[in-house]
């Protein structure tokens, strides 16, 4: 007998491509395969759509999948606590004239916090299992010895990219941590996404060839009408960093450093260099290497680390998903937490998470001050 077979594991499926394979993987490796669709708030009765990750749709496909697969899938309404948690943060970040990341925050409280409690108080489950494309390797660490003597051993779980960098998602999950960890599974860590399509075409799932959610999942067709209907920015002027009026902005919380596109001026290109939240006005400049736009440091909290680390650290940083790793030092004074780069960076952007790495392996992160 397979010492899988008496193993539960709940998979959090979303009515997706990769969720779905990760349902046949896990069965096909012999455990009792549960499956949990999250349904997550979004404004209902008004004309921005239904959540992308939780429509009526995804939870009609789920279900397919599920009798395809031979599993039995329930829905969990965590949508109170997706509100207060994620949503009414993000716009309060918004509010502080920050960019907040709601991925990020999703992860940390809703998926792996929240669905896990559940998944191990309802279902008795040894393990929760998602879509992700991340890498989790295991191995046993000394916690002390005796002369020639191990006093005792425990089990430390790393964090690793996977094998499709493309679909790297590890910046998303810096907040967890080792007692996580050990009851979590991430199957796809060794397959490139055209072979989990392969799979879910094989296997006859008619999601097999369903597009991948790309933007933030409860704000409908248009962040910014999002932005402008829960917070109702004021408008202001724009101006140049010498101080000449240009023109009129939407409200300073529909913009980020850096942004080119989108301002609503001619005569450029113009590049968002600052925001003066006092005076309410929208600094632009046509230089974006002398403005500021680039910097060499920053400062973060709210961190957290997969394993102890040593201060001063050498190792490579990522301000924002997708950004290419850059070679940073972290030095840490206090509680107080700071990054130089070697180099300098665009658009260092407070309320984003910097998620740092050794090589390939995830070392931790926090959000920039």
């Amino acid at each position: 007998m397979s010492s899988k077979e008496n193993k539960r594991v709940v998979v959090a499926m979303s009515g997706g491509v990769d969720s779905s394979v990760v349902v046949a993987l896990l069965k096909k490796q012999g455990y009792d395969v549960v499956g949990v669709f999250m349904q997550f708030w979004f404004p209902s009765g008004e004309t921005y759509g239904e959540n992308r990750c939780c429509s009526l749709k995804s939870w009609n496909e789920a279900q397919e999948v599920a009798k395809i697969l031979d599993i039995p899938i329930y829905k969990v309404n965590f949508g109170r606590q997706f509100k207060k948690l994620i949503v009414d943060e993000f716009l309060n970040e918004y509010k502080a004239g920050h960019t907040p990341n709601p991925c990020v925050a999703c992860n940390k409280f809703i998926k792996f916090d929240l669905l896990l409690k559940y998944a191990k108080t309802v279902f008795d489950a040894d393990y929760l299992a998602t879509g992700h494309y991340i890498s989790l390797m295991s191995s046993r660490r000394k916690l002390g010895s005796r002369g020639n003597r191990m006093i005792s051993r425990m089990m430390a779980y790393e964090i690793m990219r996977p094998k499709d960098l493309n679909k790297d998602q590890t910046y998303f999950l810096y907040n967890l941590k080792q007692e996580q960890l050990k009851h979590l599974l991430f199957p796809l860590a060794d397959y490139k996404k055209e072979e989990i399509r392969k799979i879910a075409k094989k296997l006859k799932l008619p999601i097999h060839d369903k597009k991948d959610s790309q933007e933030v999942c409860f704000v409908g067709n248009s962040h910014n009408d999002f932005l402008k209907k829960y917070l109702k920015p004021k408008k202001g002027k724009i101006t140049n960093d010498k101080s000449q009026i240009l023109g009129e902005h939407q409200g300073l919380a529909l913009y980020t450093i850096g942004q080119r596109s989108g301002i609503g001026i001619s005569g450029g290109p113009w590049y968002v260099a600052s925001m003066d939240y006092k005076k309410n006005l929208l600094i632009v400049t046509k230089n974006q290497k002398i403005s500021g736009i680039y910097k060499k440091e920053l400062q973060f909290n709210n961190e957290n680390w997969l394993a102890p680390v040593k201060f001063p650290l050498k190792c490579q940083a990522q301000i924002r998903y997708h950004a290419k790793p850059a070679s940073c030092t972290v030095s840490k004074s206090g509680r107080d937490f700071s990054v130089k780069f070697s180099q300098g960076q665009r658009a260092i952007t407070s309320g984003q998470s910097v998620v740092f790495y050794d090589k390939n392996k995830l070392l931790g992160g926090g959000i920039i001050k």
